[in-house]
């Protein structure tokens, strides 16, 4: 079993930065596949970032080049820092780990395994 704890919410203003932590439990889950989603209220769950065990990244188009996704493998933590934040990026965010994912499902959140109980995010205008 992988337990995922997230950690780093909060509330910024628009165009400040947060850096979102999930410390993954489990021996075997360091080289796993890990990634981020969110859901904003009434919205449907979204693919933000994933990384693969050998560091190769993905990212949303929403987000790409304002966010990074990172992971340490020997403290088995992912990380995901926001730059340049608005409104829109407000949400529950999520981390999420998996043995492995098709390239082609990456953005998909129902191929994913295992799930963190989210953070809140909340950016101000």
């Amino acid at each position: 079993q992988v337990q995922l704890v997230e950690s780093g919410g909060g509330l910024v203003q628009a165009g400040g930065s947060l850096r979102l932590s999930c410390a993954a439990s489990g021996r075997t889950s360091s080289n796993y596949f890990k990634g981020w989603f969110r859901q904003a209220p009434g919205k449907a769950r979204e693919f933000v970032a994933a990384i693969s065990w050998n560091s190769d990244k993905y990212y949303a188009d929403s987000v790409k080049g304002r966010f990074t996704i990172s992971r340490d493998n020997a403290k088995n933590t992912v990380y995901l820092e926001m730059n340049s934040l608005k409104p829109e990026d407000t949400a529950i965010y999520y981390c999420t780990a998996d043995p492995g994912v098709d390239s082609r499902r990456i953005m998909v959140w129902e191929w994913y395994t295992y799930w963190g109980q989210g953070t809140q995010v909340t950016v101000s205008s």
